[in-house]
């Protein structure tokens, strides 16, 4: 960027044009100041939430700690670029390193979940089932997909969502004696509403999938199988999980949460539907990608490819069995009776009617320990209050804690609800939830 000019060329016409008053010239400064130096405010609420992370147990299942090297990439000049299209087939000029970095992620990608086509290029999770919807379906179009309050997602069909304006929605959901999702219902219900496709895949549910059972239903009434597996891909890669690739028609993820990369989202799909997904990702939904965000994209999958990502998953189920043990044995109910992957849901009226979910999570956060309010099936509560709380074991998994520390994360959870009406219970249980934090450091050396 003008390197091969003089300064001393330069700057004389910035004074004369840009620099009123003999004040120095902003746009000489903005180019080279920190975010402390030309932003402190900003630089300061960056840094607040940087000691909240450390300082606090973090137990939102669809939140992680991305990687140093991983957060670097999303901060590189890529941001500087756009590059609408795809690799080598861009409609701007200059766009030979995003072409490398844009297949880089692909190739990667395609590797840690032998996908026969991935498409990197979808902003966010939502955006890339928008694109899956439009690019296989028509407006009208029967949707087989499980409801939101009992661990669907927005974007499943949920009515204020594009998918429940645009998409005719028809809704699967846990038996009430289980808590299970009863395959058996679901066949019936594929059969009686003839869907073009069914939906599997949640927000919170706590128990595996079986694909291949999924693939028999979508067969039998020759409806395509899209998986949404944004909160499991990791335990996927990682091999802890079912596998939805072979059975799916097409596959999509958020690269964050248990996968541990960047915010961000992929489309995988069988090699027929590639031209008409990539059509509908760009030019379709969006202009053009993020190309530092899939940069560090393609960092995130060299991370999940090492071969200590798959017993990184295998401890983060190993510590939700021990936590959810854990709060069993000190008197709460779990939906399902327990969890087979990364998250759990309480029933707060086991321990009391008088408690719900948005006042138990903000007991929660006055001691240290955050979580989200959740719905549980047939809840009697609205969605903003909720009888439940969802809680993950992802991040904590992330900082090194294993089973010992989860039964101390559980007793800290059960005493700061059980006494939540003690201010100096939730004070005492801060600075025991601080010490915690501080023995398993997220960033040892971390500067903003």
């Amino acid at each position: 960027m003008l390197q091969s000019v003089p300064l001393s060329v330069i700057k004389p016409y910035y004074i004369q044009y840009a620099c009123l008053n003999t004040r120095k010239c902003y746009s000489e400064n903005r180019m080279n100041s920190s975010l402390q130096e030309f932003d402190p405010q900003v630089f300061e609420i960056a840094n607040e939430d940087l000691i909240r992370q450390q300082d606090t147990l973090t137990l939102i299942p669809s939140e992680n700690y991305a990687s140093k090297a991983v957060m670097q990439a999303q901060a590189t000049v890529l941001a500087n670029k756009y590059a609408e299209g795809y690799p080598y087939q861009r409609y701007y000029n200059g766009c030979l390193p995003c072409d490398k970095i844009e297949a880089l992620a692909i190739e990667r990608a395609k590797a840690l979940f032998n996908a026969e086509h991935v498409n990197v290029q979808p902003h966010a999770g939502t955006q890339a089932n928008m694109a899956i919807y439009q690019a296989l379906l028509k407006p009208g179009d029967t949707i087989l997909s499980m409801k939101l309050d009992h661990g669907g997602h927005l974007s499943h069909g949920l009515p204020q969502n594009f998918s429940g304006y645009y998409y005719n929605i028809i809704h699967y959901g846990v038996s009430p004696d289980t808590e299970l999702i009863d395959l058996d219902y679901v066949a019936d219900l594929a059969k009686e509403h003839q869907p073009e496709m069914v939906v599997v895949g949640a927000s919170a549910y706590p128990r595996l999938l079986d694909f291949s059972e999924w693939r028999k239903i979508a067969d039998s009434v020759d409806a395509y199988l899209f998986a949404d597996i944004s909160h499991i891909a990791g335990l996927v890669a990682g091999k802890v999980h079912p596998d939805p690739i072979p059975y799916s028609h097409v596959v999509s993820t958020t690269t964050h949460k248990t996968l541990r990369g960047p915010r961000g989202a992929i489309i995988m799909c069988k090699s027929e539907y590639a031209g008409d997904i990539d059509r509908t990702v760009f030019p379709g939904l969006q202009g053009g990608p993020f190309m530092h965000a899939i940069l560090a994209r393609a960092v995130a999958f060299k991370e999940a490819l090492q071969p200590g990502f798959g017993e990184y998953q295998a401890q983060i189920i190993r510590n939700a069995k021990t936590l959810a043990d854990q709060l069993m044995k000190n008197g709460f109910r779990l939906v399902s009776g327990g969890t087979d992957n990364h998250l759990m849901l309480i029933d707060l009226t086991s321990i009391t009617d008088k408690l719900s979910g948005r006042q138990a999570a903000n007991y929660l956060e006055e001691a240290g320990i955050t979580v989200n309010k959740n719905t549980i099936p047939f809840d009697k509560r609205s969605a903003n209050s909720t009888s439940g709380i969802r809680l993950g074991t992802p991040m904590i998994t992330s900082r090194g804690m294993k089973e010992t520390e989860m039964i101390v994360i559980a007793d800290l959870i059960s005493e700061a609800i059980k006494q939540r009406k003690k201010a100096s219970s939730r004070k005492r249980i801060r600075e025991k939830v601080r010490e915690l934090c501080q023995a398993f450091p997220i960033y040892e050396d971390l500067n903003l």
